[in-house]
């Protein structure tokens, strides 16, 4: 069994060296918004609500990820990685999505396994690198969004 990621280890191995910036997503990518902006000729600031609501809505987000990892529930995980992986791509917030859609991977691939032993190990290895990602996500976008997001 391989990793989805070449960063992160396979059950319980060491990490293998970290990603190079030639082979992950960007942090944000602008052009996911400006598509949206676009198609719906967006004159009375929906892009810059939605892009408020997610940066409002993140650490939640991410909150509850953890809290069900630690616990042990599986549906509550499944369901939490799903909702920030869908948001995160909905923005433009590629790198995040990407360890989301990590996480989503190896879930699926232990849902026969012990929830209580399974979701705590997952949590280990994926919720320092999401929460980090999450920090400069907002970042990124609080600094690009300067008069374009933000009112």
């Amino acid at each position: 069994m391989t990793s989805p990621s070449p960063s992160l280890p396979v059950d319980g191995g060491k990490p293998a060296p970290p990603r190079t910036a030639l082979d992950q997503p960007p942090l944000v990518d602008p052009s996911v918004l400006e598509r949206l902006r676009t198609e719906l000729e967006d004159s009375s600031g929906y892009t810059r609500v939605f892009v408020a609501n997610y940066v409002r809505c993140l650490p939640g987000r991410v909150e509850r990820l953890r809290v069900s990892l630690t616990t042990g529930d599986w549906a509550g995980s499944f369901d939490a990685v799903l909702s920030l992986k869908t948001t995160s791509q909905m923005v433009g917030a590629e790198l995040l999505a990407s360890l989301a859609l990590e996480l989503e991977a190896e879930l699926r691939s232990a849902a026969s396994a012990d929830p209580t032993v399974a979701l705590p190990r997952y949590a280990a290895r994926f919720l320092a690198p999401i929460n980090r990602c999450s920090t400069r996500t907002i970042r990124s976008l609080a600094s690009r969004g300067r008069g374009l997001w933000e009112p």
